[in-house]
């Protein structure tokens, strides 16, 4: 059986501004390439971040990454390092950037409706003097990606407010879906019962490190 996608049509860039109107003077000039003491303060609160690559091709992957705030540690004033946690050992992420050096970064502080955005170039690196800045309950990533911001900026907090995610009320949603177990069983066509699933992933869930 074939799909076909849906054609829609594409908006070009001078059309997409000229629908949109120009940004005022303080939001074009928020843009720097350094990490500033307010930048600073908001990466080392941070426990969740997003993390966007793509390939030669452009193919583009989103992977998010989450530890104790401040997990992510800044190197210097154009530099950041975000450690390589045990997970699922894809590496999508790190097959991008060995094509494709170009990432984008965004952070999250609970509680805050305001995110950051980071943008520059990354590799991977086993510099033990970098891994040794990110140990966590007692034990060192093997890898890291290291970032060389080249924009950072921070992003207002409408989608965050639209959202409702900090809402104690959003958890609801949750209730809401099929279990992960009854997804994989489904989608995979599993012979097991949904529960057993679900128990492999909690006893993954804690061996975080």
């Amino acid at each position: 059986m074939t799909h076909t996608a849906t054609r829609i049509r594409s908006v070009g860039p001078q059309e997409v501004r000229a629908r949109l109107g120009l940004p005022d003077a303080m939001v074009a000039s928020k843009k720097t390439d350094r990490l500033d003491d307010h930048f600073r303060r908001f990466i080392a609160h941070s426990p969740f971040l997003t993390m966007a690559t793509a390939d030669a091709e452009g193919r583009a992957d989103c992977s998010p990454r989450g530890d104790y705030p401040g997990f992510v540690k800044v190197l210097d004033d154009r530099t950041l390092a975000v450690p390589d946690r045990p997970g699922n050992k894809i590496a999508d992420s790190f097959g991008n950037l060995a094509e494709n050096d170009g990432v984008g970064l965004l952070f999250l502080v609970p509680g805050m409706r305001e995110t950051l955005r980071v943008n520059g170039r990354a590799h991977v690196t086993d510099e033990p003097d970098v891994l040794a800045r990110m140990e966590a309950e007692g034990r060192r990533p093997v890898l890291a990606v290291v970032v060389e911001v080249a924009e950072v900026y921070f992003h207002c907090g409408r989608a965050l407010i639209r959202s409702r995610l900090w809402d104690p009320a959003s958890r609801a949603l949750a209730d809401e879906m099929p279990s992960v177990g009854e997804v994989f069983t489904e989608q995979y066509g599993l012979d097991v019962p949904p529960e057993v699933i679900e128990r492999k992933l909690e006893d993954g869930y804690r061996k975080l490190y």
